[in-house]
C-alpha cells in the first residue's frame, strides 16, 4: 500500500512547495522507492488551459493530453515519472463532476454538500491509481487560511484518520522572514501558520522553513516547541543558487531521513545522488557560455516559458556551457533597429503562443536568422511564423498569413478541423469551446531519412506533446519546399506537418509540438542539446 505525504504552504504564496515536492520525491526515488506526485489546485477553472500566462504561468501538457499546472513540469523534470491527467485536479473539475452527477440523479435525492461529497471526491482523486507506488506526494495549492483550500484541508484530515498516522505524513512549508532593522529571523509567522493549520484538524509532522539567513539552533528549537514537532523535523530551506541544487541541499538538511523516520522506516538504503552531483557540476562549472535570444509575447513573465527556460538550461548542461537567455519582446521588433538587438545572439528561438500581437516581430526575427545564418529554433507558433516568413520571402506568396490573425487570401496557417488521435477522429470548428479542445498530448511523427532532424534524434519515429489549435496548411508544401523550407517530419498519415528545416542553413528547425515539455536535467531533449551545440559553434564565429 502506498504511503501519503501531504504538502501544504503557509504565511505567503510562492514559497516553492512544488519544487520541494519534486525534490523530496527525487530523494525518495534515489533510495529506490516508487513515487508519484499530485497537485490539488483550489481555483474554480476546470484546468488552466484558458487562463492567461500572466495569471498562471505556463500550461504544462501531459502525454495523455491534460492541461495542468506548471508544477507538474517540476515533478517530471526531477523524477522522470511521466505525469498524467490523474495527477492534477482543480476545485472546478471536482464541482463539475459532482454537479453532472447531481443533474443525472446519481445521488438519489440526497442533499449534495461539501462534506461528504466534495471531500470524498478529493480523497478518491488522491487514492486513484496508487497500487504500484511506495509514496504518493500530494501538494495542496494556495496558502493555508484561504477559503478556497478549506475542502482540501478537510479531505487531508479525513484521509489521515482513514489511512492511519503510520501511512500518512503532513509537511508544512512556511516562511521565517529576516527583519533587517532587528537583525534577526522571526518565527512568529510560522507559529501562526501552524496554528491555523492545526485549527483545521491537521497537525504537521515536518516543517520546511524557507529563510534567507541560516536558522540558528535557538530559533529552530523555539519553532519546534511552539509548533509541537521534533527539533529535527524543523528543516531549514535557504535560497539555492540553482533549483537543481535543492535535492542535494534538502538531503544535507536531513529532510528525507526525517520523512522515513516519521513513517517508521529504519532500513532504507542511502540515496544514490550520483546523477544530481553530475547535474550540479555541469551547472556550476561550465566550460563556456552562449547567448540565446527568445523572441516572444510573454517575456515579462518568465513563468510563462518555464519549461522552455529549463530545457535551454538542460541543453547547456549537455554541452557544458552556460546559457544566457535574453527575453526579447516581439512587439519591439516591429519598429526600430532589429539587427542591433539580434546581432549579439548566438541563437534565436521563437516559442509558442496565441494571438496576433507581436507576430510581425517574430516573422522579422525568423528572417534575420535565415539571412544571417544564425541558428534558429521555432516551436509551435514559432514554426508557423517560419513558414509564413518562407512563404513571403522565398516562395513569392506576399500575402501569406494565418487565419488566427484574421481573414487572408493565403492561409499558410489555418484552424485544424480534424485529426486522428488514440480515441479516433477528432473534429473541431471555429465556434468550439476553447477549453480542452486543442490538439493536446502526445502524437507520433515520422521523420524523413537523411534529414537534419532525423540525425538530431537518431531515429525515424518520434512521439512529442502538442498544444495548438492551428496547423501549417499542407496545400502550400510544394511551394514552400521550392523556396528551400523542407517538410522533414509529418504525422503518420502524412497529413499534418510536424517539422520543417532548411538544409542550406547551419541549424534551422521548426517544430509544431513542444519538445521542452519532455526535457529533463539528466536527459536533455535532443533538439535543445543540438540547438545549444549549434549556438556554441556560432559563438566561435563571431
Amino acid at each position: 500500500m502506498a504511503r501519503f505525504i501531504f504538502i501544504t504552504g503557509g504565511v505567503v504564496s510562492s514559497l516553492g512547495k512544488g519544487l520541494m515536492a519534486a525534490s523530496l520525491a527525487a530523494l525518495l526515488q534515489a533510495r529506490g522507492y516508487r513515487v508519484r506526485i499530485r497537485k490539488f489546485d483550489p481555483y474554480l477553472n476546470v484546468d488552466p488551459g484558458t487562463m492567461s500566462p500572466y495569471q498562471h504561468g505556463e500550461v504544462y501538457v501531459t502525454d495523455d493530453g491534460a492541461e495542468t499546472d506548471l508544477d507538474l513540469g517540476h515533478y517530471e523534470r526531477f523524477t522522470g515519472v511521466a505525469a498524467r491527467q490523474s495527477d492534477n485536479v482543480t476545485s472546478g473539475r471536482i464541482y463539475q463532476q459532482i454537479i453532472t452527477k447531481e443533474r443525472r440523479g446519481d445521488y438519489l435525492g440526497a442533499t449534495v454538500q461539501v462534506v461528504p461529497h466534495v471531500t470524498d471526491a478529493i480523497k478518491a482523486f488522491a487514492r486513484a491509481e496508487t497500487d504500484d507506488l511506495d509514496f504518493v506526494l500530494c501538494e495542496i495549492g494556495g496558502t493555508v487560511g484561504d477559503i478556497e483550500s478549506l475542502p482540501f484541508i478537510e479531505a487531508i484530515r479525513q484521509l489521515r484518520n482513514e489511512e492511519g498516522r503510520d501511512r500518512t505524513l503532513s509537511v508544512h512549508v512556511t516562511l521565517v522572514p529576516y527583519i533587517a532593522a532587528a537583525g534577526e529571523l522571526k518565527t512568529k509567522p510560522t507559529q501562526h501558520s501552524v496554528r491555523e493549520l492545526a485549527s483545521l484538524g491537521v497537525q504537521p509532522d515536518i516543517l520546511l522553513c524557507r529563510c534567507e539567513k541560516p536558522l540558528p539552533e535557538g530559533e529552530r528549537a523555539k519553532i519546534a516547541q511552539f509548533c509541537n514537532v521534533r527539533k529535527e523535523a524543523v528543516i531549514p530551506a535557504l535560497d539555492a543558487d540553482s533549483i537543481y541544487s535543492v535535492p542535494v541541499q534538502y538531503h544535507g538538511e536531513g529532510l528525507d531521513d526525517e520523512v522515513l523516520r516519521a513513517f517508521g522506516i529504519h532500513d532504507a538504503p542511502e540515496p544514490d545522488m550520483t546523477a544530481w552531483y553530475d547535474i550540479m557540476d555541469r551547472k556550476q562549472h561550465p566550460e563556456g557560455e552562449v547567448t540565446i535570444g527568445v523572441v516572444g509575447k510573454y517575456v515579462s513573465l518568465p513563468d510563462a516559458y518555464k519549461s522552455l527556460n529549463e530545457a535551454l538550461v538542460h541543453g547547456g548542461m549537455a554541452n557544458r556551457v552556460k546559457v544566457n537567455i535574453r527575453w526579447l519582446d516581439a512587439e519591439l521588433f516591429e519598429e526600430g533597429d532589429l539587427a542591433a538587438k539580434l546581432e549579439p545572439m548566438h541563437g534565436i528561438l521563437v516559442p509558442g503562443g496565441f494571438g496576433e500581437r507581436g507576430s510581425e516581430g517574430k516573422i522579422a526575427s525568423v528572417r534575420f536568422a535565415r539571412e544571417r545564418g544564425v541558428p534558429f529554433f521555432g516551436i509551435c507558433l514559432g514554426m508557423q511564423m517560419a513558414c509564413i516568413e518562407a512563404a513571403r520571402n522565398t516562395s513569392g506568396i506576399a500575402g501569406a498569413s494565418s487565419t488566427e490573425f484574421g481573414k487572408t487570401d493565403e492561409p499558410v496557417v489555418g484552424l485544424i478541423t480534424e485529426w486522428m488521435s488514440a480515441e479516433g477522429l477528432q473534429q473541431r470548428g471555429a465556434n468550439t469551446d476553447l477549453g480542452g479542445t486543442m490538439r493536446l498530448g502526445a502524437y507520433e511523427a515520422k521523420l524523413s531519412p537523411n534529414s537534419h532532424v532525423a540525425a538530431v534524434y537518431g531515429a525515424s519515429d518520434i512521439s512529442e506533446r502538442h498544444r495548438h489549435r492551428y496547423e501549417v496548411n499542407g496545400a502550400y508544401r510544394d511551394r514552400l519546399e521550392k523556396g528551400g523550407l523542407v517538410f522533414s517530419g509529418m504525422s503518420p498519415d502524412g497529413m499534418l506537418p510536424e517539422i520543417v528545416e532548411r538544409p542550406d542553413h547551419p541549424w534551422f528547425i521548426g517544430v509544431q509540438f513542444h519538445p521542452e515539455l519532455k526535457s529533463k536535467p539528466f536527459d536533455p531533449h535532443p533538439l535543445f542539446k543540438g540547438f545549444v551545440e549549434a549556438a556554441v559553434k556560432q559563438s566561435r564565429l563571431v
